[in-house]
């Protein structure tokens, strides 16, 4: 019996970082998909010859539709529209996208832009604060639609939408990569902290996490900017008093 070729291919580095949202959402849905296995080479090549034009990873292509996209933001959204993950009204679709874009921004703004500088242990402190700040954030918007610590949804839908698997995936990747950050979590975002451990408990996104231990490691977006937040945030945590956000 011929293997059916998955629907969607995923072209994305072997790392939990950007393309992680995308995996969580695919794994959610109980959907399969491929790894598309030469992303550096679709980005070499002319755009012209791109599934769709795109400077950088994650790029989803729908065998299905004869569709591709890239940006982790649409990505997220259209699989949530084909997938039944989205919220019903105007408005909770457009705070599901506000939530796509803050997740983006908060992994930018952890990794310096993609690695434009390298943190020291000065620039990190310096930075807490407003790591705090996206963390209350994210706690008021799931408090002003009801969520709980033991219940509940950030955007307040029935079920969880693309926003509460993105808004897990970002804070509990972090938190297992960054145990220092996922402390600083419990303390400012306790709703958003336990909304994250509740959908990772879930068999789908539980399996993913351990795949993606297997395959990953304990690595989290790769480069030098990976290893300048393993060093700073993890190593030198150890030998300095605990973070505050008021420093």
């Amino acid at each position: 019996m011929t293997k059916q070729t998955p629907r969607f291919t995923l072209y994305y580095w072997p790392v939990p970082f950007r393309g992680q949202f995308i995996r969580a959402v695919l794994a959610y849905a109980d959907v399969d998909w491929e790894e598309g296995a030469d992303v550096a080479g679709l980005l070499g090549i002319d755009p012209a010859k791109q599934p769709v034009p795109f400077m950088g990873p994650p790029v989803l292509v729908d065998h299905e539709k004869d569709f591709a996209t890239s940006q982790m933001s649409a990505v997220a959204f259209y699989l949530g529209e084909e997938l039944g993950l989205l919220p019903e009204d105007a408005g909770g679709r457009a705070l599901a996208i506000k939530v796509l874009g803050d997740a983006n921004d908060v992994i930018d703004e952890i990794t310096l832009q993609g690695g434009m500088e390298m943190w020291t242990p000065a620039s990190w402190e310096q930075f807490v604060p407003r790591l705090v700040r996206w963390m209350e954030i994210f706690e008021t918007l799931g408090k002003e639609h009801g969520l709980d610590n033991a219940t509940g949804t950030i955007l307040g839908t029935p079920e969880p939408t693309v926003a509460d698997i993105v808004t897990a995936t970002l804070w509990q990747t972090l938190r297992e990569r960054f145990p220092s950050i996922g402390q600083l979590l419990d303390e400012h975002a306790p709703r958003i902290a336990a909304l994250s451990e509740r959908m990772y408990k879930t068999p789908r996104l539980a399996e993913l996490a351990k795949r993606s231990d297997e395959l990953y490691g304990d690595s989290y977006c790769g480069g030098q900017i990976g290893a300048s937040l393993e060093h700073i945030v993890n190593d030198a945590a150890s030998s300095r008093a605990p973070i505050s956000a008021t420093m």
